[in-house]
């Protein structure tokens, strides 16, 4: 792989906010205003390449003073307005974001359930996914005109879907809508609903401004697993992970097992990330039919450039950053944010290698490396090399799932498997790899705030997630500048967000990193938390969209950003040409 720093700078900056340049089944109600636009933190943490070619800055905050709740997730952007999915209110917020300096509410479109994400195509035709009040219901759709001037003129319909729609994106030509419907088990997994895409033919116009045209119920299909199901028409592939118990009796458990989590659509075809199943649906949008289910395969932990810093109790006296490789370790991608782009005539997919564990009713995935052998769980094989390793200094503390790895022959693990790359991916469109960060992220994190390493999001220290999945990439998003083709990624745990030129997916290169963090206050562990909350700037990162100039209020591109845990939603320019 080619080396991803060239050569590396850290520097801080002092960011300057600017002015910018010159229906009735939903049970609405204009939202209280929320607080006004606070400060970036005074010394955001910057990191970059020698040869950077774009810098981020924080321009401005919209904060909620809500801690940890999840009121700032998913956000898009369209025109001078943000609209910003608060699942705690269970709404979208409307965002003036004319200026960037001082983004202030307007108002928020509410419905039965909770909001999870929100699109809007390029005429205004708003789109909120919204899980039913039981998340094991089905969820609905609501339609909504982007360019409302409240809440009770905002909303124009709505249309039933899958159980849980946790994403909804929308064709770059504006077809369809399509929806991925996690399907997710009730916590107690009394009920276990199936997982399902949704696709909804959108009309060519809206005419917002006259009679709006707004799909029905019979635009409305639905893309299932059946097909791969035992005794089906298509094979599901053997790395495909289907596991984990199921309800008594069910039946159909590939489609109950299956839980689709994010979306990307190229031309006529969609991909959907199966996160805890470590692969990527392939759906025809036309025939609304899965037509493939790729496994993306593991990520061997013994290769130089894949090392992992995999405790979060060194010994006294040891280096906190240790990145290790480790033989017989492997990383499963998992991914949560997935996107598509073109690159020399080819599409690729980028997903951002988050990991999850499941854990629902008495079943619990996932295992301490150095609790194999106990309570009944399998012990590491004495053969291994791994079994030397159970100290927390080693890999006693790391989390590993018990579903794979194991010898049933001889009842032992020869091999284990961490939740998560630790990086993002570039993949064809058949699911083969061509490109992964490697250990750049834990990397990049500690270069440019090594006291602070792999710390958690609600409270600040060292070392906080190396024995979990680390900085934890959880979503991302694509713009093009001057030529040039840009991921950039968000950090759930540490925070900020790191920006890799993409142009040559083979060839991918880090750019630049950016933090709108102050570590030196630790929310969870004050006595009000949200009484220094405004303080420590953006907590967990979920949601990212990229604005290019043509559609900015500052006329250059944009980068916003939606934090779940400190609830706040941030703009940040993007200056080019930064290389000498």
């Amino acid at each position: 792989m080619p080396s991803l720093f060239p050569a590396r700078r850290t520097t801080r900056r002092r960011a300057v906010p600017i002015a910018a340049a010159t229906a009735a089944a939903c049970a609405l109600a204009i939202a209280p205003l929320g607080a006004a636009s606070a400060a970036v933190v005074s010394d955001p943490i910057t990191y970059s390449a020698s040869d950077a070619a774009l810098a981020l800055s924080p321009l401005g905050t919209f904060e909620t003073g809500v801690f940890d709740e999840s009121a700032a997730e998913i956000v898009a952007a369209y025109q001078d307005r943000l609209f910003v999915v608060n699942a705690l209110a269970g709404s979208v917020s409307v965002l003036d974001s004319s200026d960037p300096a001082a983004i202030a509410q307007e108002f928020a479109i509410r419905s039965d359930g909770v909001a999870n994400s929100v699109a809007v195509r390029a005429d205004g035709l708003g789109i909120i996914a919204f899980e039913a009040p039981v998340k094991t219901d089905a969820g609905h759709l609501v339609f909504f005109d982007a360019n409302a001037a409240d809440a009770g003129s905002a909303v124009l319909g709505e249309v039933t879907v899958g159980a849980l729609p946790d994403m909804v994106s929308i064709s770059a030509d504006g077809a369809y809508a399509v929806v991925a419907n996690e399907g997710e088990p009730a916590d107690d997994f009394s009920v276990d609903p199936e997982g399902s895409i949704s696709i909804v033919n959108l009309p060519k116009k809206a005419k917002l401004d006259k009679k709006p045209k707004i799909p029905t119920q019979k635009e409305v299909r639905t893309a299932d697993f059946h097909a791969f199901e035992a005794g089906g028409s298509k094979t599901l592939a053997a790395d495909v992970r289907v596991f984990g118990p199921a309800p008594h009796g069910a039946d159909l458990p590939v489609s109950r097992n299956l839980e689709p989590e994010y979306i990307a659509i190229d031309g006529g075809t969609a991909y959907a990330a199966l996160q805890e199943a470590n692969a990527i649906a392939v759906i025809d949008l036309k025939k609304a039919t899965v037509t493939a289910i790729n496994p993306l395969g593991f990520k061997d932990l013994s290769v130089a450039s894949n090392g992992i810093d995999a405790s979060d109790r060194d010994p006294n006296g040891a280096p906190t950053f240790q990145i290790r490789t480790y033989p017989d370790l492997h990383g499963v991608y998992m991914p949560d944010g997935i996107n598509a782009y073109t690159a020399g005539d080819k599409t690729y997919l980028v997903t951002a290698n988050e990991g999850d564990a499941r854990e629902w009713g008495d079943y619990v995935e996932p295992v301490r490396v150095k609790d194999l052998g106990k309570s009944g769980v399998a012990p590491i094989c004495a053969d291994s090399p791994l079994a030397a390793l159970t100290k927390d200094g080693d890999l006693g503390r790391l989390n590993v799932t018990r579903e794979l790895g194991l010898d049933e022959t001889r009842g032992c693990y020869d091999e284990l498997y961490a939740f998560g790359g630790r990086s993002f991916s570039i993949w064809t469109t058949g699911g083969v790899q061509v490109f992964d960060s490697g250990d750049a992220f834990e990397q990049i994190t500690h270069a440019a705030e090594p006291a602070f390493f792999n710390s958690n999001h609600t409270a600040s220290g060292p070392e906080g997630r190396s024995d979990d999945k680390g900085p934890e990439p959880e979503n991302l998003t694509i713009g093009q500048i001057e030529g040039r083709t840009y991921a950039f990624i968000g950090f759930e745990r540490v925070g900020g967000v790191a920006v890799f030129d993409i142009t040559e997916p083979t060839a991918s290169r880090f750019v630049t990193y950016i933090n709108n963090r102050d570590f030196s206050v630790s929310v969870e562990d004050a006595d009000d938390p949200e009484a220094v909350l405004s303080g420590a700037g953006d907590l967990g990162p979920e949601g990212l969209a990229f604005i290019p100039a043509a559609s900015s209020p500052t006329g250059a591109p944009l980068l916003a950003v939606a934090n779940e845990v400190s609830g706040t939603t941030t703009l940040f320019s993007i200056t080019t040409a930064l290389a000498p």
